[in-house]
């Protein structure tokens, strides 16, 4: 008689694989293809699996025990940004139809203390989802310690990432100005920690799709608020007092495109007659503006369920290559352009 030992060797995977996919484990998530030659493997051998019986409760207590956290990534208005609360919203609400609950929510800036990062990870992590890309020294460690990692637009190869097509969007924004007419058209937007302007994905989308239309970039007319939005105040109050203005700017961010507005009606400048505005992600607020900002919406919640969907593949056993997923975008068009 074969051994399930034979049917895994004959198979090439392990054999709790094997016993998983001919328990008909419904947990543990694999490729069709590593199922069907599991299968087939048991055919060729004549295996028998032995069925045991369930535990009802077994399932529903593995699941509820998994220790699994969240590092947010933090701008100025800290625990309240809009865009990132409404990805933690979807992390929580499918975590939570799994009977789980997030072990912890931290910050970024806060490991940076090695004493604080050796204590969150002191009780062992069987998942983590990764808001911020993260300091290299600091990720590195964080990977050592933690078996599964899903990345939210972190733009890091060995892990899996979830997110949209920010180059791509930023294409998409900057064309809507052309396709309007607009020939001058300007960049507000920020640099990441550690990075300049031109590592931003949204600027080098404008700066595609200026090409593409045959038109000049103008520098005096991108300007980097470093994803500030009172900053970006400040810097749009400077820059309406150029008597040279664009006729349009695409702003990175929704926020960004709210702290230009009220610059530009502070500055007596009409948006969209004298100069239109578009931003990026449509969070709640952007639909109450004036006028109502035009923007591309970002599936915000359903990136969270993105990631947690597979995180919790990754822990239950499926294996792949690393895997990128861009959620699609859908343009809103209101008044402001």
């Amino acid at each position: 008689m074969s051994t399930i030992r034979e049917v895994a060797k004959l198979a090439k995977v392990s054999i709790a694989t094997v016993s998983r996919v001919l328990n008909q484990d419904p947990t543990y998530t694999i490729t069709e293809e590593t199922r069907l030659r599991v299968i087939s493997a048991a055919e060729q051998l004549q295996y028998t699996l032995i069925p045991r019986p369930k535990k009802k409760s077994a399932s529903p207590d593995r699941k509820s025990s998994l220790r699994i956290g969240c590092i947010l990534r933090i701008t100025k208005r800290g625990y309240n940004d809009p865009y990132y609360m409404s990805v933690l919203s979807g992390i929580e609400s499918y975590l939570r139809e799994s009977n789980i609950t997030l072990a912890f929510i931290q910050s970024a800036p806060l490991l940076s203390d090695p004493q604080y990062l050796e204590s969150l990870f002191k009780t062992p992590v069987d998942g983590l989802i990764l808001m911020d890309p993260m300091e290299d020294s600091i990720y590195h460690t964080i990977k050592k310690m933690v078996p599964h990692i899903v990345g939210i637009d972190t733009l890091r190869d060995d892990i899996d990432d979830v997110g949209y097509d920010h180059l791509w969007n930023g294409y998409l924004a900057t064309t809507h100005l052309i396709n309007k007419g607009h020939t001058h058209i300007g960049f507000i937007g920020g640099s990441g920690e550690g990075d300049t302007l031109e590592h931003s994905k949204r600027y080098q989308g404008y700066l595609l799709a200026m090409q593409v239309g045959n038109l000049v970039v103008r520098k005096d007319w991108v300007l980097d608020c470093k994803w500030n939005e009172d900053e970006c105040i400040e810097i749009c109050d400077t820059f309406s007092k150029n008597p040279d203005l664009p006729t349009a700017v695409f702003a990175a961010s929704d926020l960004l495109a709210m702290a230009a507005m009220k610059s530009f009606y502070l500055n007596k400048i009409a948006v969209p007659e004298q100069i239109a505005v578009i931003g990026m992600s449509d969070i709640e607020m952007s639909q109450y503006t004036n006028p109502p900002l035009t923007t591309f919406h970002v599936p915000k919640i359903e990136i969270g369920q993105a990631a947690a969907r597979l995180l919790l593949s990754r822990i239950h056993g499926y294996q792949s290559l690393p895997q990128k997923i861009a959620l699609p975008t859908q343009f809103i068009e209101r008044n402001s352009t």
